[in-house]
């Protein structure tokens, strides 16, 4: 039998995975990227990171009706439940690693390197919280 694979480890393969991208595959020249493919993909491996984080501290998919997709109202309301003062990180993550990168693909260097710290920010928070069962 496989072995499951600890959650939020997973979540910071993620986050080292977005970064991989970015190094080897984006093109950094001066303060912007070159290749906004390449920095949608960054974005959207980190914002999935933060989403395997939240899966496994808050019971937002228990909550939904079979077949039902989560959004992000979902994980909002659900963090706003057991820490408050997250939902802002929440939200700076999620305009920046899933919106801004995730699909404008903003190539410059410093909201790239913010957007990964949110996106951290959250994970760290999730490992926190989170309990092996």
């Amino acid at each position: 039998m496989a072995e499951l694979k600890h959650p939020i480890k997973e979540a910071m393969r993620y986050m080292s995975n977005a970064k991989e991208i970015l190094s080897e595959k984006a093109e950094k020249d001066g303060d912007y990227y070159n290749d906004s493919k390449y920095v949608k993909m960054a974005g959207n491996t980190a914002w999935n990171g933060v989403l395997v984080a939240l899966d496994a501290v808050l019971d937002v998919k228990k909550q939904l009706k079979r077949g039902q997709r989560a959004d992000f109202k979902d994980y909002q309301n659900a963090i706003s439940r057991k820490d408050r003062k997250m939902t802002r990180p929440l939200l700076g993550a999620y305009e920046s690693l899933h919106k801004a990168l995730g699909y404008d693909g903003n190539p410059n260097y410093k909201i790239v390197q913010t957007s990964l710290d949110e996106g951290t920010k959250v994970i760290t928070w999730a490992a926190k919280h989170y309990q092996a069962n």
